[in-house]
């Protein structure tokens, strides 16, 4: 009856949306296959990065072309003559001493890079949905803490309305009173819209930008309790297998492979040709059908080598940048996310009970002096009962996100612990 009423309330609350039928947090992160926009751009990144590599490949290719001029020419008897030449071409690269290898190696280690970031935008997008998850449900409990709050502080108010007019209170006194529904008031209705904007951003996260899911079930969120290794013991892991790791020593790598194929650019080609050729004008050292071996020494090429050389040697220069970089905010990363996890499972936990069963106790205190007409506070101690029982799921949903963060930090798995039992 009371899970009833709750999805009326929601549903009354978020009139201008489509809602969604009941959600689980596995049918959320489900989601993440989905062609959300950062997915479509990493993606798009890596379709761009093969075509490149498919771009490279090629350059061994064999080509056929179709080569002709249209000219006359004077005869020595001085007569113009045409002089037209039409001929089918057929070309095969044999060697080019390192350019087509190079630029192949380089567009490989750019795929690698790019399917790297993909793996990177997917670890981001779970994180991001269990949050907005989670943001939920934390709006809803504190919609109904708040709720029960501001009824409180309406009956307050309301009673003491019946008891001014009779001159037990002062206005002063009802001020007061009517000043702290107000507050109450204004943060109940803060918190009903943070239900709105909290679902609203679940529904991006998962691409479903047109239905606000409604009824989201509690997760059980059983990896909470999975042993992590120490930061001595992790750091290494990390560091081997992190997606942003990977994917700028790809980078560099690419640089490298670059580097290589630009310099061959020095080096000599050797090519075979076949050539079918028609003429206007006949000649005795003219051949209709040809056959042979082009051989291309490089002399001189300007500056044009050198300068691409310095540009790839710059970029290469910032990636590595990039990584050393990378490496010293990981680290800090992976510390503050061990700590938090620490933090988390020790005494956050334990205060949060502590609190819970406190507040239990004062419940139950309340309600036998509200039955006994002694007090009239149990209103207020269910409100902050719940306020301690949001206060402990918190723990839990960002205890379940840090384990996330530091999944993804290891490129989606944990070395095993010395010790733990499976």
């Amino acid at each position: 009856m009371m899970r009833a009423a709750w999805l009326a309330l929601l549903a009354w609350a978020l009139p201008a949306t489509a809602l969604a039928e009941q959600l689980t947090l596995d049918e959320a992160l489900a989601s993440v296959a989905s062609p959300h926009p950062d997915r479509r751009m990493a993606e798009s990144d890596l379709a761009v990065a093969r075509a490149n590599r498919e771009e490279a490949g090629s350059r061994q290719d064999f080509s056929l072309f179709l080569d002709g001029s249209l000219r006359t020419g004077r005869r020595p008897d001085g007569d113009w003559k045409p002089d037209n030449i039409g001929r089918i071409v057929a070309r095969k690269p044999l060697l080019d001493f390192g350019r087509t290898s190079q630029a192949i190696a380089a567009a490989d280690q750019e795929v690698a890079a790019r399917q790297e970031a993909l793996y990177s935008v997917e670890y981001l997008r779970r994180i991001d949905i269990m949050a907005r998850y989670f943001d939920v449900l934390m709006a809803d409990r504190q919609y109904a803490a708040d709720n029960e709050f501001m009824a409180v502080a309406y009956v307050a108010w309301d009673n003491a309305n019946d008891r001014y007019k009779v001159g037990q209170i002062s206005q002063p006194s009802l001020s007061k009173l009517e000043a702290e529904y107000q507050d109450n008031r204004e943060r109940r209705n803060a918190s009903q819209q943070r239900m709105r904007s909290a679902r609203q951003q679940l529904a991006q996260a998962i691409y479903r930008p047109g239905t606000l899911p409604v009824d989201l079930v509690e997760p059980e969120l059983k990896d909470n309790a999975r042993p992590v290794p120490a930061y001595e013991a992790l750091l290494p892991w990390v560091m081997a297998r992190n997606p942003r790791i990977l994917a700028l020593q790809a980078r560099l790598s690419a640089s490298d492979a670059r580097l290589a194929a630009i310099r061959a650019e020095r080096h000599p080609t050797l090519d075979a040709e076949v050539i079918g050729g028609g003429y206007s004008r006949e000649s005795t050292t003219r051949d209709e059908a040809s056959a042979g071996l082009v051989f291309t020494i490089p002399l001189y090429q300007g500056g044009r080598v050198d300068a691409r050389i310095a540009r790839e040697l710059a970029q290469k220069e910032r990636a590595g940048a990039e990584l050393e970089k990378l490496r010293f905010d990981l680290s800090d990363t992976l510390l503050a996310t061990l700590q938090e996890i620490e933090w988390l499972r020790g005494s956050s936990r334990v205060a949060a009970d502590k609190q819970i069963e406190y507040r239990d106790w004062a419940l139950e205190r309340a309600r036998a002096e509200y039955e006994l007409e002694l007090k009239t506070n149990l209103g207020t101690s269910m409100a902050e009962t719940q306020m301690a029982q949001i206060r402990r799921k918190q723990v839990e949903y960002r205890l379940a996100l840090a384990l996330a963060r530091l999944q993804a930090l290891s490129g989606g798995s944990l070395p095993p612990v010395e010790g733990a039992q499976e």
